[in-house]
């Protein structure tokens, strides 16, 4: 035997000892550069296939096949692949392990612990990367609530399981917080509790997209302080990786939460944030040589986005009746939500929670712009109680918005449209609301009931912060108050309860 086909056979069978049972013809990598690598004589391989570097244990994936070359990008540091080195084929799509073994725990794009816990034991299921998404007899329409513990989120913009509402702003605004205080608020569900049955959890998978490490980290030890790390699992691709591991990172997450869903159960995926991932895209895109379009992203960034948010769906009965929500997040520049990414992703999804960083400034918390933000599954996925309260409550709030500005050109008000402004400086009193603080239904009914009351034109802002503080650490005094199934409730009871809570100098500044 030649000693070429020596060092064939050896690659062979360095390749079925890792686990692959078809050989393709092995090629030849003649160029690599910024996590991509050029290779020839792979014949036989098709778009998506995933691909093998055994010189040194390396996966890539072919994204682009031109005549006789193969365009492959490389899940590992640019300087581990080299030219000369061998390529083998696999004949099978990127994978990932999943199962219930992964809660808990961080991961990276690769299915590899990053916690400094171990490898993951139990056995998981293998699950393809990508995937169609369902199709229209296999959905159902939005109708069951997914409460995110934010007030003004809850009451103005619903959001169900199996929604797709995108939370956009610039940056520091408080997006991830919104997103992070979804998955604390959802804590009560959590499937260890005996009382709660396992089809009405939810379980989350968080992933970061070429953020800072330390900030996932923060995130992690956030999450298992509020005992939300039980139910969860972290999706890491720091900054530092490649390109091309931050552009799987989405699609890894999403075929984690598609497991819940399709047993039955489910899942809210957070996608913090898809900005990045579009521009970890186009870094990939750009060395491939496809053409750039508008702003310099390739001209398929639109059909990249759209493959992975409709993934998220609420199945029928017949399907199991399981759900993937998602909150993807979009990072604007100075407000501008009229570039490429942005429209883009509004465009695909169900709704979106605009942050204004001038409501921000003024100390309003969560810095939600009630004008602009929209929900398009409307009220079908709002609690019965919560729909029946908020009422006109976000035509007084936007109406207050554009009054206020107004009212800077006037030294003198009438008396109408000062009466406009105290109630709308009341109601974002009301709805101010700080990181990490999440309300149950209960106490998003009392809150909503306040406006109607005749005590709440008396209140001003250290009355309704020590009223929020009471009344979060007294659920259980008021729950008899609220018919949440039947969305029926005593308003008499719930004001004299007021009143006498007001006339306690006990809960004074917050004691």
């Amino acid at each position: 035997m030649k000693p070429s086909n020596y060092k064939k056979l050896d690659l062979w069978m360095t390749a079925l000892k890792a686990g692959f049972k078809k050989i393709r013809p092995v090629g030849i990598v003649i160029k690599t550069g910024d996590g991509v690598a050029i290779v020839k004589n792979l014949r036989g391989v098709k778009a998506g296939e995933m691909v093998y570097f055994p010189k040194t244990a390396v996966f890539g994936i072919v994204l682009t096949i031109v005549r006789t070359k193969i365009k492959v990008i490389i899940f590992a540091a640019n300087n581990l692949v080299r030219s000369g080195d061998r390529v083998i084929g696999t004949s099978k799509p990127l994978t990932i392990g999943v199962g219930p073994t992964l809660l808990n725990r961080v991961i990276s794009p690769l299915g590899k612990p990053v916690d400094n816990r171990g490898a993951v034991e139990g056995s998981l299921d293998i699950r393809l990367v990508e995937i169609k998404a369902p199709g229209i007899i296999s959905r159902e329409s939005v109708n069951e609530p997914l409460l995110t513990g934010i007030l003004g989120f809850d009451a103005l913009l619903p959001f169900g399981r199996g929604q797709r509402e995108l939370i956009i702003g610039d940056r520091q605004v408080g997006k991830t917080s919104i997103a992070v205080d979804t998955i604390i608020s959802n804590r009560n569900n959590a499937y260890e509790d005996d009382d709660v049955e396992l089809n009405d959890s939810l379980f989350c998978v968080y992933v970061g997209i070429a953020g800072r490490a330390i900030m996932i980290k923060k995130l992690e030890k956030d999450l298992e302080e509020t005992s939300a790390l039980a139910y969860s699992i972290i999706v890491m691709s720091s900054a530092g990786l490649p390109a091309s591991v931050c552009y799987i990172a989405p699609f890894v997450g999403c075929a984690i939460g598609e497991w819940f869903r399709d047993g039955g159960l489910h899942a809210l995926n957070v996608y913090d944030d898809l900005s990045k991932h579009a521009v970890s895209y186009r870094q990939v895109a750009l060395v491939l040589r496809r053409s750039p379009g508008r702003e310099a992203y390739p001209g398929d960034i639109f059909y990249l986005h759209s493959r992975l948010l409709e993934r998220s769906a609420k199945l029928n009965s017949f399907y199991g009746g399981g759900s993937l929500s998602c909150l993807p997040i979009i990072e604007t520049q100075s407000g501008d939500v009229s570039t490429y990414i942005p429209t883009n992703v509004v465009s695909i999804t169900d709704g979106q929670v605009f942050l204004d960083t001038n409501l921000f400034r003024k100390g309003v918390r969560p810095s939600i712009n009630y004008g602009v933000s929209v929900s398009r599954v409307g009220s079908m996925a709002s609690l019965p109680i919560i729909k029946k309260l908020a009422g006109t409550l976000k035509l007084d709030l936007a109406y207050f918005r554009e009054v206020e500005v107004f009212s800077t050109f006037k030294s003198e008000l009438d008396e109408l449209t000062r009466s406009i402004l105290d109630k709308g400086i009341r109601l974002t009193y009301l709805l101010n609301q700080m990181n990490g603080i999440v309300y149950t239904e209960e106490m998003e009914a009392v809150m909503l009931v306040l406006p109607s009351l005749s005590i709440f034109n008396n209140f001003d802002e250290d009355d309704i912060e020590n009223l929020k503080f009471y009344l979060q650490n007294s659920v259980d005094e008021y729950m008899d108050f609220f018919d949440l199934d039947s969305a029926t409730f005593d308003k008499d009871d719930i004001e004299e309860y007021v009143e006498f809570i007001c006339n306690d100098d006990s809960i004074d500044d917050n004691e």
